[in-house]
């Protein structure tokens, strides 16, 4: 993966990880099945809303949280009243140094950023890059 054209990989990848984001338990679906292989599960932490009958039925519930650690960035995606909210925080040790609410849409392409990256260095997840994207 060359630098030059890296910010149409960057597209590329975004365009791939959007998806109807109106609701939170399916884009987490989409989500979860485009970065397997790309993210290790512990980057990874999904909070569930969990109902009576899911309890009863050992349902998972429906996801209200996706939170993504990524170095120094949390990305997360909180559904409240019926929309997405999407939060990027700076973090150094645990302390949480800032924190933004962003559009999705920049949610999403700061993901495809780091998964980019994450592809220059690591030919396994260029590989999953590359799944992905459909080019292998």
């Amino acid at each position: 993966m060359s630098q030059s054209g890296g910010g149409e990989l960057v597209e590329s990848v975004a365009a791939a990880l959007r998806a109807d984001t109106a609701d939170l338990d399916a884009y987490h679906r989409v989500l979860v099945s485009s970065i397997e292989g790309l993210l290790p599960a512990s980057m990874v932490e999904v909070d569930y809303e969990r109902s009576l009958s899911d309890r009863l039925a050992g349902r998972p519930g429906r996801a209200n949280a996706i939170r993504l650690r990524l170095g120094e960035s949390t990305l997360e995606l909180v559904s409240r009243r019926g929309s997405l909210v999407a939060t990027v925080a700076k973090e150094v040790r645990g302390v949480t140094l800032s924190r933004q609410e962003v559009p999705v849409a920049e949610w999403v392409r700061q993901l495809a950023t780091y998964l980019t990256r994450s592809a220059e260095q690591s030919a396994e997840a260029r590989a999953a890059l590359g799944r992905l994207l459909g080019t292998e």
